[in-house]
């Protein structure tokens, strides 16, 4: 199997997304946070999808986070305490999958629980990718980055989508449902928005 490279543009929500909440959801039997086997399974703090973190034992302690939202999109995120990338440093990586790989792959640094490293999107395929592989080895150029184990990574890959599955029905916290009260639109970049008076 090829993976073709795809555009990503990151938005200041992406970190927000896989935040843990404090809370699980009523309709969940399990309580979350939960661990599947070397990952912990939670939900995002807006209630718009659930992430996997699995934090391999390395120098600088290396935090792997996946993020699947409602629609299907995704945000791999991966910190390291010894890494020295500056926040919205853009940067251009090489990921390898066993089955295939995205080269020359945008990422956008960022820093978080005193770690540093980058965050990225790839097409809604990609958690499939991910969980039938046994290790993603991320590059840059020549240098290697990580070599990261994934096993166990397709049980927990199918919890992640249950638990995206179980969030559908309920609403994003902070999320208008139509034009508000207080003059903001829904969607202010769609064509013809204006502001209410």
């Amino acid at each position: 199997m090829k993976l073709s490279r795809i555009p990503f543009a990151l938005s200041s929500l992406c970190l927000a997304a896989m935040q843990a909440s404090t809370g699980a959801a009523a309709a969940e039997k399990d309580t979350l946070p939960r661990k599947v086997g070397d990952w912990t399974l939670a939900i995002s703090e807006d209630g718009g999808g659930c992430f996997l973190t699995r934090i391999y034992d390395r120098p600088g302690d290396t935090t792997l986070l996946l993020g699947l939202d409602r629609d299907g999109s995704n945000h791999l995120t991966v910190l390291n305490a010894n890494w020295s990338i500056k926040p919205r440093e853009r940067l251009a990586l090489d990921f390898k999958l066993t089955n295939g790989g995205y080269p020359k792959h945008f990422a956008v640094g960022l820093s978080s629980d005193d770690k540093q490293g980058f965050v990225t999107s790839f097409e809604k395929p990609f958690p499939t990718y991910l969980a039938r592989s046994q290790t993603l080895n991320i590059a840059r150029g020549d240098v290697p980055v990580e070599r990261l184990s994934l096993a166990g990574s397709g049980a927990a890959i199918a919890a992640l989508r249950d638990c995206v599955s179980a969030r559908k029905a309920e609403p994003i916290k902070g999320t208008r449902s139509d034009d508000g009260a207080d003059g903001i639109p829904r969607d202010p970049f769609a064509k013809g928005a204006a502001r209410k008076r």
